[in-house]
């Protein structure tokens, strides 16, 4: 008899615990079906349409609850190329030298450029008492720049060496110093470094906590000021499988760029808002202001400036031995067939 009962429990116990993993299942399949985006961005003033669009839902909005976003917060673009070459990543906001490594080390099977993000916001400060006023002065100071290799670091040395200036490892007297833009801020008021060519909203913060004063804003060397600081990067494999996710996402980014031209105050307010929950501090109204006044947020991806840092790049030793051909980089249709719904005037090639 008590064994029969032991075997009736068992039982018992058995299938409640098949119907419970038969319901965990089920539940599982309910909340992970469904189309994934995996995007990538940096809590930086140039990056403002993720930011912002994560956090007033406007992706989702668009994309609609059936769709998962899953964000990823980098903090240099070559891991967000790592992650994407891994197939951790779907899209990214980035900056224009780190897609194009990842285009030319792919072969250009790995990524695609669709879209515009920022414009501007980059700038050679130097420190006030560095005894730099013009140009020859540069002679035998230290500059820093975010990153060996990334967008600033290759317009700065694009820049001396425009200007006839020689590094000190090839023989000249000037040191270009690879420094995290945070590290920038503490060696400028130790007075250890002269200058730093980096982007908002560092440039803005070398300004007013660093005793520095700008030099050069990098929009005064391009034609009309207009140059890629930031855009829009697709796996290209998830652009050939998903491509209404992908529309519908620049539809997302379109209207967010609107938004935020339109609504600065309340931009910024967000922007702030979301920089202090992603790094746990926000930025002084001042700085914020003094940032945007040296950007401009855009979704055309300015493709003359870009093709000019491959040059630069190329010539620094960053592409190779032979100038490499981005011609494919580009996928902008999509971003048209938007633009074109949306009755804004195309980006012309």
């Amino acid at each position: 008899m008590k064994m029969k009962m032991k075997q009736r429990i068992i039982i018992a116990t058995a299938v409640i615990l098949i119907l419970l993993l038969s319901f965990l299942l089920f539940f599982r399949s309910r909340t992970t079906d469904g189309p994934v985006i995996r995007v990538g961005f940096f809590p930086n003033i140039t990056h403002s349409q993720a930011i912002i669009g994560m956090a007033n839902g406007t992706f989702q909005k668009t994309l609609g609850a059936e769709v998962k976003i899953v964000p990823s917060v980098f903090n240099a673009g070559p891991s967000a190329i790592e992650a994407m070459f891994a197939g951790e990543l779907d899209m990214a906001y980035i900056g224009p030298n780190p897609a194009v490594n990842g285009y030319v080390k792919s072969n250009g099977q790995a990524l695609r450029i669709i879209a515009g993000a920022t414009s501007g916001g980059s700038a050679l400060v130097i420190r006030n008492d560095a005894g730099i006023n013009a140009i020859e002065d540069f002679h035998g100071k230290k500059i820093a720049s975010p990153q060996l290799g990334n967008t600033q670091d290759v317009a700065l040395r694009g820049w001396l060496k425009d200007n006839g200036f020689v590094l000190k490892d090839k023989g000249g007297d000037i040191q270009v110093l690879p420094i995290s833009n945070p590290d920038q801020l503490t060696l400028f008021l130790k007075k250890e470094i002269d200058g730093a060519w980096t982007v908002e909203p560092w440039v803005s913060r070398l300004v007013k906590e660093g005793n520095g004063k700008i030099f050069l804003d990098e929009r005064s060397i391009w034609p009309d000021g207009q140059f890629v600081t930031a855009h829009l990067i697709v796996s290209k494999a998830f652009l050939d499988n998903h491509r209404e996710l992908v529309k519908k996402w620049i539809e997302a980014h379109v209207e967010l760029t609107g938004w935020i031209n339109e609504n600065k105050p309340g931009a910024k307010k967000i922007l702030n808002q979301e920089l202090k929950r992603l790094t746990g501090k926000s930025l002084p109204d001042d700085i914020i202001d003094d940032a945007f006044g040296r950007l401009k947020i855009t979704y055309d991806p300015i493709k003359s400036s870009l093709f000019t840092s491959v040059r630069w790049a190329f010539e620094q030793g960053f592409l190779g031995s032979k100038l490499p051909d981005i011609s494919g980089i580009y996928d902008l249709s999509i971003l048209n067939e938007v633009l074109k719904e949306k009755g804004l005037n195309p980006i012309r090639d």
